[in-house]
Order: C-alpha cells, then structure tokens, then sequence
C-alpha cells in the first residue's frame, strides 16, 4: 500500500523534484502546514524576508541571474496583496517564477473569513497563469504545470493558491514526469521559410539595424546573437531590458535605444532600411511615438516567442514565431549556407552606413562634464565600473541612477545588469541583490539606488545581516526623488511639487544599526577610494552614501508623445 502524505508535505516534495535550492517567503496562518513540512525537510533552504514583496522580488533575481526558477512563499489576504507589485513587475519583465500562496480553508472561501481575499481575481492581470488548488490529489500535477507554464513559451510568474485545509488534508505522492496540456503548446521552432525571407532581406540591407531586447537574455541566446553580429558586422542596440546580450565593449554596439538613449542609436533606429528584431516588442520608451517612427519606411524582421507582440504597436513584414536560441540557431545556419555565393552584405553600402553611424557618434552625447568639488552620478557609476573590472551583478532601483547605470556600467555578459523594466517599481534594488547573491555565490554584486528607492525595502537589511548577504550599495543620493524633478524642471515649469527628501535618515549611522558597515562620501576625489575599500571587504555589506550634485539630468532624453530622433542632447535644447 502507497503511503499517504500531506498536501504540505507534497508541495515541499515538489520543490525538491524540481530542483529547487532557494524559497524566499513569509509565514502566516495559512501556510502553517507548509512551513511545518518546510522545517521538516533538507532539499532547499528558505530565507525569511521582512516584507512579502521582498520574498517576490529576491525570488524574481534570482531567476534573471541565474536562468533558474524564482520561488516564493506568502500567507493569505495582505502576504498575497503585498505580493502583487512583484508579480506584475516579473509579469512585465516575463521573468519564470512559481509563487504560492496561502488560502483561507475551502469551506471558508466567500465567507470574508480572517485573511481572506480573492487571491485567484487579484493576481490574473498581472501572473501568465494561476491556479487555485481545491483537492489535495490535483495538487502535485498543478505544482508541475506551475513549472511548466513558468518556463515555457514566453516566461512569466504563475501563482498557485492553496487552501489550509488542502494543505492537511492527505493522498498518495506521485510527480508527473511528462504533461500533455491540450490547451498550452507554445512554438519553439521558428518558420524555415519565414526565416530564409529573413536571411535574403538582412543580405540585401545598405543600411541594416539589429534590435535586441531581454527575449534575448531569456532565451540564454547571447552566444547566437554575438556570433550573428560579428558575421554581419551590422550595428547592434540593446534595449535596457537586453544589455548585456552584446558585449557593450564591441564597436559594433551602438548603446541603448530609447528615451534615455544614445544619439547614435535613436537615429540608426530611425533611418535603417531593414530593422531585425529579436526578443524584443518596440514598447513606448524605445521607438517613442510609433507615428513618428513610421515615417521613415524600413523592412522589419520581427523575432519572437509570443505572436501576440508581433505587429503589436508597430507592423512588420517579415514575422518569425519562435524561440529567440532556436531561431538565431536557424539564421546563422542559413547564412553559413549562403557564403560563397550572393551570400555576403553590400561591404560598400555597410561601410557608408557606419562611416554616417560614426558621425552620430561623434555627437559625443553621454559625454559630462566631471567636477572636483562635487560628485558627478555618471562619474561614481564609471568608477563602479572600473573598480570591479566590469564583471560585477549590478542590480538598480528605478529613476535617474537607473538610467545612469545602464548608460554608463557597460554590461559584457548576459544576466549582469537586473532591474526592473516594465513596470519601473521603486524599491527592488536591495531585494534583487539579495537573488542575486543567493544565486550566485562568491560573485561581485552591486546595488545602484537612490535615496527615495531605497527606502521603499530597507528593511531588507536585516535579511542581508540573518544570511550573510554582502551586496555593495552604491547611493547615489541628490536628496530629490531624481527623475520626477527632472520632469518637472522641464515639463512642469520648474514646479518641484513634493519631490524633495528633506527628512533624510543618516544613512550611515542606519546601516551600522542594521550590522553593516556605513560610508557618507562628498568629496569627488574620495569616490575612487572609498569604492576600493567598500569592494575589498569581500565579508561585508557596505552601505555607501554619496553626496551628488542635485541638477544633475539624465541626457539624452525623448519627451512622452515625441519621436525617436527628437531628442534632447542636454539642458541646452530646453
């Protein structure tokens, strides 16, 4: 006769199938079962965070750094409500991640029983899928679908809700090792035919442009798109949620796209006569106005794993559903097959096109002027770089020290830069150095944030101190909460409405109370060294407080509801 487990039992099992190392969560009523089960076992180990949207975010870097699946566990009613802002951050970053979820007892569920809320109504908008569990023998093959849906297909956070007396309640323990989901069959293999009108458009280009987006670094396909790059040798931009999947220090990176940009990419963008997109979905923030982009006509080949981004906010002509490795691997497999004959890019037109790249380029526009009585942003995150030879984690919050970072922190390696994209949320920098490091042990990991940012979990200090956890944090302080001045300096007639930090704690003496060690720095000529330091304590979380000039924009900058090309290039176009 098969033993019989409990629903706790089997959801810890599960995890153990999978593989899983690390759960981030919180305990609470109605998980109690489950923590119970945890405390019983020794297959992965759970790190207790001090707010559920800490768990969410740790568990959400853990997965970008790592191409592993992000875990999570949050109590009923206000641990699932405080969850969710992580979940829609994973959700618009398409980041594979299982949360579960504690739910009041079945027979209690409508009843507004004690910690009760709608878990399954609340989270559908912002999960790829969730499930609420409602007997004990579904329970195993809904953990595996959890897996399954997370990973395949275009990534994202599914969520799986399960009653207290689910996870009491008692069945025999058996993990399916295959599904068959009649409804779920994502595409990995992209069109053969699609793909050589692809490979035929890219060698007739003059002008050639190569887009890349984070479907890139999900599909671990940075080694096809390096190589795809070198053969071609087109100019290639990588959007903010993309750095790193070609390499920043080659000449045929031409920066970032959009509205905080380079000069050089904006107008190749613009004026290339066949555009390649790969893994990436021409969002708001990269082509601007799609009016405006549409102006100047160009072929676009359009790469991706989830056919309902295809001609979402910009019309293609050469659509190709699939897998970004698996496709790449296609691509390059047809264009080795061309050489020799007509299978070459124009090498006179390719070098007029980059002769009028490099003219852009000459614009110089990330260029600042540096400053010995006080620290320049962009000169602490150039020190950054510098001191950790390029090869650091760098996680950020969301504002000006974001844009900064991706400026200026030149990323060479997938799974290295780790923020958040879509959704732009505040407060996820110190929680994702966390994923990141338990991750990644014995890696370099950096957390770029602002004054305002960080404030919003950190309380998440005292984590770091329970798990000798020893991110670095580099504050970049301007006592402003940076970008909503900046927009307001230049759309709201200078009106800086509640957007000064006037109330700042001693970061310094805070991160001591917490066990760490604090550093305030205001002098420009310290910034070197007190970094060497900070990066030498190899056994420490060091909290470093910079003092940064207050008027500092981030430039280049495309104004909402404008075009690619009408940039602002410093406070001089204003």
């Amino acid at each position: 006769m098969t033993s019989e487990i409990t629903g706790a039992e089997i959801v810890v099992r599960c995890l153990a199938e999978e593989g899983v190392e690390h759960v981030f969560g919180y305990p609470g009523g109605a998980v109690l079962y489950i923590y119970d089960a945890i405390f019983n076992q020794d297959k992965f180990q759970h790190i207790l965070v001090r707010h559920e949207q800490a768990a969410i975010h740790a568990a959400d870097a853990y997965s970008r750094s790592s191409n592993k699946v992000g875990v999570a566990i949050v109590t009923s009613g206000p641990g699932v409500t405080n969850a969710v802002t992580g979940l829609a951050t994973a959700y618009m970053d398409s980041i594979p991640m299982v949360v579960i979820s504690g739910q009041v007892p079945s027979h209690a569920i409508g009843q507004d029983a004690f910690q009760e809320c709608d878990t399954v109504g609340i989270t559908r908008p912002c999960v790829k899928h969730n499930f609420l569990v409602k007997d004990v023998k579904d329970l195993a093959e809904t953990m595996k679908k959890a897996f399954f849906i997370a990973t395949t297909g275009r990534p994202g956070p599914v969520l799986v809700d399960i009653p207290k007396d689910i996870s009491m309640h008692k069945c025999a323990f058996a993990y399916p090792k295959e599904l068959d989901m009649r409804s779920y069959k994502p595409v990995d293999k992209g069109h053969a035919g699609q793909i050589r009108k692809a490979v035929a458009l890219l060698l007739s280009a003059e002008r050639p442009m190569i887009y890349t987006g984070g479907g890139v670094i999900l599909a671990n396909a940075a080694p096809e798109l390096n190589k795809l790059v070198d053969k071609l040798g087109f100019p290639c931009t990588n959007t903010l949620m993309g750095l790193g999947g070609y390499r920043s220090t080659s000449d045929k990176f031409v920066g970032m796209p959009g509205m905080h940009g380079t000069y050089e990419a904006n107008m190749a963008m613009q004026h290339c006569d066949v555009l390649i997109a790969i893994g990436a979905r021409f969002d708001d923030r990269v082509i601007g106005n799609p009016k405006h982009f549409a102006t100047h006509p160009r072929k676009i080949i359009h790469i991706d794993i989830d056919p309902s981004s295809i001609s979402k906010r910009v019309k293609v002509d050469i659509p190709i559903v699939g897998n970004v490795k698996d496709v790449l691997v296609e691509l390059l497999s047809q264009l080795d097959a061309a050489d020799g004959s007509a299978g070459k890019p124009n090498q006179q037109a390719l070098a007029s096109w980059w002769r009028q790249i490099n003219e852009w380029r000459g614009r110089e526009c990330l260029k600042f002027t540096d400053s010995k009585e006080v620290i320049k942003p962009q000169a602490v995150v150039q020190k950054v770089w510098e001191v950790t030879g390029g090869d650091a984690f760098i996680t950020s919050d969301v504002g000006q020290h974001q844009m900064w970072a991706a400026q200026y922190y030149g990323f060479d390696k997938p799974r290295r830069w780790i923020n958040s994209g879509g959704l732009g949320t505040m407060g996820v920098g110190l929680p994702y150095a966390m994923g990141v490091q338990m991750a990644n042990p014995g890696s370099t990991v950096a957390c770029i944030t602002g004054e305002a940012s960080i404030q919003m979990c950190i309380q998440e200090l005292a984590t770091c101190k329970q798990y000798h956890l020893t991110p670095k944090i580099i504050l970049l302080n301007n006592r402003f909460l940076g970008m909503v001045r900046q927009w307001q300096q230049i759309d709201y007639g200078s009106r800086y409405s509640e957007s000064y930090m006037d109330s700042l704690p001693d970061f310094m003496k805070l991160a001591e109370a917490f066990g760490h060690v604090g550093m305030t720095i205001d002098n420009p000529a310290d910034v070197e060294g007190s970094l060497k330091d900070a990066f030498a304590m190899k056994d420490r979380l060091v909290f470093m407080n910079f003092i940064t000039d207050q008027t500092e924009n981030v430039w280049p900058m495309v104004k909402a509801g404008k075009g690619l090309t009408e940039m602002l290039l410093g406070s001089e176009d204003l």
